[in-house]
C-alpha cells in the first residue's frame, strides 16, 4: 500500500485505462511544462497510427460521421469491397471502431500526467479561457479594400 503511492507521487505506475470510448481529455491540445514527453508521445501517436487508422475506415466507409443524419460512403470502392467480402480479417477497419484505441495507453499517461502538472502555479494559465476583445475580432468586410476602390477609379 504504502508502496503504491510512492510509485503514484513519483509518476511510476501505470494509469488505469479509462472505461468504455476512448476519449481525449477535454484540455486536450496543452502541453504543460513537465508532461513534455507524454504530450510529444501522444501527438506523433495521433499524427501517424489514428490518423491512418482513420483514413482506412473512411476509403472502406465504415466510420461514423459525426453529424446525424450523414451516411458514411466510401471513398475507395475497392477497399469497401475488399472489406465487404472479408470481414473477420483483422488487418481491415471494423465498422464501431474508434481510432483512438491504437493511442488508449498513451492518453492515459497524457492524462495522468495533465491532471497533476496542471494544478501546479506555473501551468495553471493553461486552462484559463481567454475571451478576445471587441476591437481585436474579425467583423468581416465592410466595405471595399483600399486597392480596389484605387482600381475602379
Amino acid at each position: 500500500m504504502v508502496w503504491r503511492s510512492i510509485k503514484r507521487a513519483v509518476g511510476l505506475e501505470e494509469p488505469s485505462l479509462p472505461e468504455g470510448p476512448t476519449r481525449l481529455p477535454k484540455y486536450f491540445p496543452v502541453e504543460p511544462k513537465g508532461c513534455e514527453k507524454h504530450s510529444q508521445k501522444l501527438f506523433s501517436c495521433l499524427f501517424n497510427e489514428a490518423t491512418e487508422k482513420a483514413r482506412d475506415m473512411e476509403r472502406a466507409g465504415v466510420n461514423s460521421p459525426y453529424f446525424k443524419g450523414v451516411s458514411a460512403k466510401p471513398t475507395d470502392p475497392q477497399a469497401a469491397k475488399a472489406v465487404s467480402e472479408n470481414p473477420e480479417n483483422p488487418e481491415y477497419p471494423r465498422a464501431g471502431d474508434n481510432p483512438l484505441d491504437e493511442c488508449r495507453t498513451l492518453i492515459a499517461y497524457y492524462k495522468q500526467c495533465c491532471d497533476k502538472k496542471l494544478k501546479q502555479r506555473r501551468n495553471i494559465l493553461l486552462t484559463e479561457h481567454v475571451r478576445v476583445q471587441e476591437e481585436y475580432r474579425y467583423k468581416g468586410l465592410t466595405e471595399d479594400p483600399p486597392l480596389a476602390k484605387n482600381r475602379k477609379a
